[in-house]
């Protein structure tokens, strides 16, 4: 195939949907962990064309979701207290803090800017030397290229005016989370192809070893999305747990070494807090210590205390695969996109979001 409409074929479509209804034989849940696989089974009405002992639940793969709260409080505080420009992609700024969004803080005159590049960030220090500029750095593994990259330019340009507030997350010790957590029963997983273009799919290998589950990786259109879950439905029924690639026209085993290499020459391994989930040791990158002066935490130096979630929002189970958006009693309630409690609402990833704006539709498949 080599035109988008292929992979929203409903020629296609039929043959994957009538292949898994008679495949599926007993009940199985699988999770797409990504944030874009959510969006598109919703919007495409794909979980109502399911077989009904196909259950699909929803992951932690939305980066903008999993920011902790004090991280936001730290955004703000740097844009409203300390003068800066605060860049930042624009799925980040309504996400609520303990009190307010960037977008508020920027209502409340802090000098918040949207963009879509980091490098676009670089280009307005150098156009504000008097100026302290920070590129809010959020993202899985598929953006941390791009934002190490701005800070390899930066220091390249002798700029000493610019750093990045990371908080990159990482797939792999998020689903060893999600199958260590009691409450979980995840049977197989949809891993997001992304994330494995940039990193390749080697890390999985030690999850299905020692979970005994199917990991697929696939793409985010439709016909993707439903074959990687008749692969994952195969596997189950065979009683197999394997590492499969569906998305083999763009993810390679390897990934991206040119990418990767310099994620390895700005970015360190450390433990990281996931807002609604916890401390996940081992499960971001931050700044090295060689490259303090690009590290926003480590030049403004701004304790923030971290706050407890609103009591009324589950975002955490949603984002474990334990409960659906729709099971939150302040769904579409107090709980909207205009009005969010919590971050799964208003991210363009986040699966509040897609239920809100999709699951009542019941939309058919794009062609």
């Amino acid at each position: 195939m080599k035109y988008l409409s292929e992979y929203r074929a409903p020629e296609l479509v039929e043959q994957y949907l009538a292949e898994l209804h008679r495949t599926a034989t007993r009940p199985w849940t699988i999770m797409e962990v990504c944030g874009g696989q959510t969006h598109s089974l919703v919007k495409n009405g794909i979980l109502s064309l399911l077989p009904t002992n196909v259950r699909m639940v929803h992951g932690p793969g939305c980066p903008v979701c999993v920011t902790p709260l004090n991280l936001i409080d730290k955004a703000v505080y740097l844009a409203e207290k300390c003068g800066v420009i605060l860049c930042s992609y624009g799925d980040m700024v309504r996400v609520p803090g303990s009190e307010r969004s960037l977008l508020e803080a920027k209502a409340n005159g802090g000098d918040v800017r949207i963009l879509y590049s980091p490098l676009e960030a670089v280009q307005i220090a150098q156009q504000n030397p008097g100026r302290e500029v920070v590129f809010f750095a959020v993202g899985f593994e598929t953006t941390a290229p791009a934002n190490a990259l701005s800070v390899v330019h930066a220091r390249r340009l002798g700029l000493t005016n610019y750093s990045i507030l990371a908080s990159h997350v990482l797939v792999p010790p998020a689903m060893e989370a999600v199958m260590d957590d009691p409450e979980t029963n995840i049977q197989g997983f949809l891993a997001a192809g992304h994330v494995c273009t940039i990193m390749g799919v080697y890390d999985y290998v030690p999850l299905v070893q020692k979970y005994q589950v199917p990991i697929v990786v696939t793409g985010f259109e439709p016909v993707d999305l439903l074959q990687g879950i008749l692969m994952t439905v195969r596997q189950l029924e065979r009683g197999e747990a394997r590492l499969e690639n569906q998305y083999t026209r763009v993810v390679s085993d390897d990934g991206n070494p040119d990418a990767r290499r310099v994620i390895e020459e700005v970015f360190d391994v450390t433990d990281r807090e996931w807002r609604g989930i916890g401390n996940i040791p081992r499960s971001g990158w931050e700044v090295r210590p060689e490259l303090a002066a690009f590290d926003a935490n480590r030049k403004f130096n701004v304790n923030i205390a971290k706050v407890s979630e609103c009591a009324d929002c589950i975002a955490g189970q949603v984002l474990k695969g334990i409960k659906k958006p729709s099971e939150c009693s302040q769904f579409g309630k107090r709980c909207t996109p205009l009005n969010p409690l919590g971050a799964p609402m208003v991210s363009s990833e986040g699966a509040c979001a897609a239920y809100y704006h999709f699951a009542q539709a019941e939309a058919p498949v794009s062609v």
